[in-house]
């Protein structure tokens, strides 16, 4: 998994203050995931309409849902989504919502330590990929090299419960602070990702392997993840599908996004402008909005 350490950078990194901002899922049944992400994730609608809601953490939109009524779930054998992933901004925090996923009885995919971070992996009714995560402090990290050490680990689940002040207390919902922390892709081809993720939109590589990559700015663990688990040279999932429609990057300013833009320019990947966003998509057809922050 480690990237040589004396291998000579020959890309300009993505600014450092860069993050992930809203996804865009498509779901069959509007209400039903309305309550899904209401009741059981603890998210706030922020704005509804007849297409489509978009839920969110205190005043932060995280997820814009949008209709999609008979809408027929991913093949597993496509690119695009393996699972959003969304960022607490403590082990409490990430607590409750244990809590709340053990009385609401909601089925849980699997529980992983990855020594950066503690998460929770589940499915929403759609079948689109979930992880609820925080992470341990930047010093408490491991690196190796250029690498970032990560595992998959047993987690303490009774610790993370246990951190909770008053675990009998009514679920309020994901506070304030909660964000999109990373996105996590199914891609056609690792070295195409990578020529596409590192080389032309910036992020470095802080761990790769055959079958995944994983990219980030800033030195973070990762923004977004890639694999080919089930999806080498597979094509992108059908229009009919749910899914991911679209992922934000947001970076610091315009002159971070016009650095951006050049580059893709100058590999000929186009882009439209709405506003002030640029959007664009990767090899495999996931849909990238682009935005300066407060925007």
């Amino acid at each position: 998994m480690a990237i040589n350490p004396s291998e000579a950078q020959t890309y300009v990194s993505i600014q450092p203050a860069t993050h992930m901002g809203p996804a865009t899922l498509a779901v069959a049944d509007l209400a039903r995931s309305v309550d899904f992400y209401t009741n059981v994730l603890g998210m706030t609608v922020l704005n509804a309409g007849e297409n489509g809601s978009t839920m969110g953490a205190g005043t932060t939109p995280l997820l814009h849902l949008q209709a999609k009524p008979g809408a027929k779930r991913q093949p597993e054998h496509s690119t695009g989504l393996y699972h959003v992933a969304i960022l607490q901004s403590s082990r409490p925090d990430l607590g409750r919502v244990v809590i709340n996923l053990a009385r609401t009885q909601y089925q849980v995919g699997g529980f992983a330590d990855h020594l950066v971070s503690e998460a929770i992996y589940l499915d929403d009714p759609d079948g689109n990929g979930l992880e609820i995560y925080r992470d341990r402090p930047r010093e408490e990290w491991r690196r190796n090299g250029n690498q970032i050490v990560m595992a998959s680990d047993p987690i303490d689940l009774d610790g993370i419960v246990a951190s909770v002040e008053d675990p009998e207390a009514p679920f309020t919902g994901m506070p304030d602070g909660t964000t999109i922390g990373h996105m996590h892709l199914r891609v056609g081809d690792i070295p195409k990702a990578q020529a596409f993720y590192q080389d032309v939109l910036g992020f470095d590589v802080v761990a790769k392997m055959p079958s995944a990559l994983f990219v980030s700015a800033g030195g973070y663990h990762h923004h977004i993840g890639m694999n080919v688990w089930h999806s080498r040279n597979a094509p992108p999932a059908p229009a009919d599908s749910v899914g991911l429609q679209e992922y934000g990057i947001v970076v610091p300013d315009t002159d971070a996004q016009g650095e951006v833009l050049a580059r893709l320019n100058a590999v000929g990947v186009t882009h439209e402008m709405q506003d002030a966003d640029a959007l664009f998509s990767d090899p495999w057809s996931n849909r990238i909005r682009l935005s300066p922050e407060n925007s």
